[in-house]
């Protein structure tokens, strides 16, 4: 407590001890100095922890993770040369996770938990291939950053990573992101597929965002991320591709029912009277987060609905290397209602701990692309 605000107490002080002073005889005007000379030591205390207690609540941040600077710049990772955009951060054990926005193609965004903007609380220009970088606090301890880039973020072969302090260097605990210098790799291709015209259903997305995994990872990203790389894939090998959505969006739009939003993506396959194959890409979830592994399924009755669906087990899992839960039968909407050979894949179960780890890394969500794709060539050639 400051000296003035104990000063404060002397004043009503004198004024108690007088009143005691003209309450009784000596024996009761010392009892009762004692008295309320404890009740002003206790309160004297009490104000002492309320005010300490007071100000450390003031001085914690709302995150225990704080950023220092922003910088970026040209080196080398891994053999190759890099533009590197470096972020200093207090501490080790940060959490982040990519939120990437289709209304900003240009824009690298990053959601980090736990974590307040600190000294970078402006917008900081940047020379190269970005152009600035903007940290703002979108909830209590939650910090966006915006990294906004010259060119379209799909279009840039990038890695996301931490790097732990370096002492000798004067370095703190670092987020770095280093975007290849090289021009990123055309999409694999595949044989089998050119002139076929194949409808991909993204499961999920815009306001239902399907299952959650363990650490927050959703399906509709996953199933995004898997199904636009296998456009890329049957595009780049000659086919026509027809998405149900190529965003997170609601395919019929918000608000609409069950039944509104699985026929809107069941009409893609209608608009188009050539439309030959229609297939639906979902993760799994389950209670159990022990369960594991990658299914397939075609509407029971149709022949050709149950070759795609084998296809298509045979290839992810050779691709994947996850358990085989095998091909099976269902009554799903989009493939009861398809009027073309229709499959929903079940890539693996997001409510798994190691599976989630799986769908968000782009490696795993290439090869599951990739064995998509080769499934839809073997379809149209193996007959």
């Amino acid at each position: 407590m400051h000296i003035a605000q104990y000063g404060l107490l002397r004043a009503p002080m004198c004024v108690i001890y007088l009143f005691a002073y003209h309450c009784g005889g000596f024996g009761k005007r010392l009892e009762l100095f004692c008295v309320i000379r404890r009740i002003i030591r206790l309160c004297f205390w009490a104000m002492i922890c309320i005010g300490m207690f007071s100000g450390l609540c003031y001085a914690s941040p709302s995150g225990s993770h704080e950023l220092n600077y922003v910088k970026a710049y040209d080196t080398e990772a891994e053999g190759k040369e890099v533009y590197r955009v470096e972020i200093g951060i207090s501490k080790a054990g940060v959490g982040y996770k990519l939120n990437n926005k289709s209304y900003q193609p240009n824009t690298l965004v990053l959601d980090m938990e736990d974590t307040i903007p600190g000294r970078v609380r402006h917008e900081v220009s940047l020379t190269g291939l970005a152009t600035k970088v903007k940290a703002q606090e979108v909830e209590l301890g939650k910090t966006r950053l915006q990294i906004e880039f010259k060119s379209p973020i799909e279009e840039m072969d990038y890695k996301i990573y931490t790097l732990e302090a370096d002492r000798k260097n004067r370095k703190p605990f670092r987020l770095v992101i280093d975007v290849s210098k090289e021009k990123k790799k055309s999409a694999r291709s595949t044989e089998g597929v050119k002139n076929r015209h194949i409808v991909l259903d993204a499961g999920h997305g815009g306001t239902d965002s399907g299952a959650v995994g363990p650490t927050g990872y959703m399906e509709k990203e996953a199933t995004l991320a898997v199904t636009q790389k296998v456009r890329d894939i049957l595009e780049n090998s000659g086919a026509k591709v027809t998405m149900t959505r190529d965003s997170d969006v609601d395919v019929y739009g918000p608000n609409a029912t069950d039944r509104q939003e699985l026929q809107a993506r069941v009409n893609a396959s209608y608009r188009d009277p050539e439309a030959e194959v229609f297939v639906s890409i979902h993760c799994n979830a389950f209670s159990n987060p022990a369960a594991h592994g990658t299914e397939t399924y075609y509407y029971y009755g149709s022949q050709q609905g149950l070759r795609l669906a084998t296809l298509l087990d045979e290839e992810l899992i050779k691709a994947g290397g996850l358990f085989d839960r095998g091909v099976k039968d269902a009554n799903f909407y989009v493939m009861r209602h398809s009027a073309i050979p229709a499959s929903l894949i079940e890539l693996a179960f997001i409510t798994n701990y190691e599976e989630e780890r799986l769908l968000a890394d782009e490696a795993f969500q290439n090869d599951m692309a990739n064995a998509i794709a080769i499934a839809l060539g073997r379809f149209f050639t193996e007959r």
